[in-house]
């Protein structure tokens, strides 16, 4: 398709062209640990050792593309849920996921493993569910009995029902956790909570993602007119100074991070559409809080230093600290902006949803080479400070696939056949 043919970025046409492209970008990712991280070209960085998060993300990916009828995702997504069941991301010892594959198997004590092992993370966690539940859904062999141990394992080892929400990490041996608390990785949980609620049929998930975002949402954010400090003591105080000194950190930085406001946004809708499907009450601070966690990340961080895109983040002045452009936040905006579109009937969600795919086309989107180019400078050049190379396409696919597929508590869920979708307007 030349680009005088090509439709508009963001119409069906063109986001199944997309969906279908990144698939094919994710497809050359396969070692025999799970999922290796890609460079910008698509091949796999050897010398990094398979992740958990980007194993459990693809997983995920594949586990959609089998239901969207891709011809070898099933296989694809077989691999990554035997490598999470079986493989060394496991821990066949003492339970549960390492970070990464560990160099060796460790010592004979869990004093000693602590020491040489990687650590267990809320994070990594989240996305063994999230995968193990479109997996499930998918139908995909294994699948379930996959979920049922990490759902199993996050709620002995990372679930604090005092607090409604997660512990961030572990040592290898469950012996000592770590003194913070995160606001990342309970923001995944909630996608994977609503996910295993879908998969099981269990409420109670999706109560603990009701759970989770009361907190950090309805509680923290709104206290902080909708800057969500993200960094916590494990008493659940906020540390806005946490890597002050290393403020472009990929997953722990320094300030308000603009594309968590958004997905946080998206988040609540799709939470908003779980519990009214459930029958449970459905409170109103769910879409209120949705659209001003939206507003507010727009107006303070689109475009804000003079060039198009979102900032990273801002510190707590609104400023803007880390202006490198990550391809993550603007799939997030656009799904957002779409969600929220649907679920209120508001045209301009629907203009900002256009408008945001169409400079997502224009600098992210690489036809050279595949995939998305995961980082921008300032000028929206591309750049690899923070995020080298292209290690997966878990936020591109989502947001090319969710427009087509209607609006649901998890996007696996909306993608089986029969699912009653949402259509919009105020349900």
């Amino acid at each position: 398709m030349t680009p005088s043919t090509r439709p508009a970025p963001g119409l069906p046409e063109w986001l199944r062209e997309e969906e279908r492209r990144l698939y094919g970008f994710a497809a050359g990712s396969a070692v025999s640990d799970g999922f290796g991280w890609l460079d910008a070209d698509g091949r796999v960085e050897r010398d990094r050792p398979a992740a958990a998060w980007i194993t459990a993300r693809m997983t995920h990916v594949f586990s959609l593309a089998h239901l969207r009828g891709e011809a070898d995702a099933g296989r694809l997504a077989d691999h990554g849920v035997a490598s999470l069941a079986t493989g060394p991301l496991r821990d066949a010892r003492d339970g549960g996921w390492f970070d990464r594959v560990p160099d060796d198997t460790g010592g004979n004590t869990p004093r000693e493993r602590s020491h040489e092992l990687p650590r267990k993370s809320a994070y990594e966690h989240a996305f063994v569910v999230l995968a193990a539940s479109s997996a499930t859904l998918a139908g995909r062999p294994g699948a379930r009995e996959l979920l049922d141990d990490a759902l199993r394992v996050v709620e002995e080892r990372f679930w604090e029902e005092s607090a409604g929400a997660l512990r961030e990490s572990w040592d290898s041996g469950w012996t000592a956790t770590e003194d913070y608390r995160g606001a990342n990785s309970n923001m995944h949980a909630v996608e994977a909570f609503l996910a295993a609620a879908d998969a099981t049929g269990d409420a109670v998930w999706a109560r603990r993602a009701l759970s989770v975002a009361e907190r950090l949402i309805h509680g923290v954010a709104a206290e902080h007119d909708w800057r969500l400090p993200e960094h916590f003591t494990s008493d659940w105080k906020p540390v806005p100074d946490y890597n002050r000194d290393r403020p472009d950190h990929p997953f722990r930085p320094f300030g308000s991070t603009t594309g968590h406001l958004l997905e946080w946004a998206r988040l609540l809708v799709h939470l908003e559409v779980a519990l009214s499907r459930a029958g449970d009450p459905v409170p109103a601070w769910l879409r209120t809080d949705a659209e001003a966690l939206f507003d507010h990340a727009v107006r303070r961080g689109w475009a804000v230093d003079g060039a198009e895109g979102f900032v990273y983040t801002l510190d707590w002045q609104d400023r803007p600290v880390v202006r490198e452009r990550m391809h993550w936040v603007v799939a997030e905006a656009a799904m957002a902006a779409w969600a929220l579109g649907e679920h209120t009937g508001v045209a301009t969600y629907a203009d900002l949803h256009e408008r945001w795919w169409a400079y997502a086309d224009r600098y992210h989107v690489d036809r050279e080479r595949g995939s998305w180019h995961h980082e921008l400078d300032p000028d929206n050049r591309p750049a690899a400070s923070v995020w080298p190379g292209k290690p997966d396409v878990y936020h591109a696919y989502q947001a090319a696939l969710l427009p087509q597929i209607g609006l649901s508590a998890s996007i696996a869920a909306a993608l089986l056949p029969g699912t009653d979708h949402d259509s919009g307007g105020n349900a």
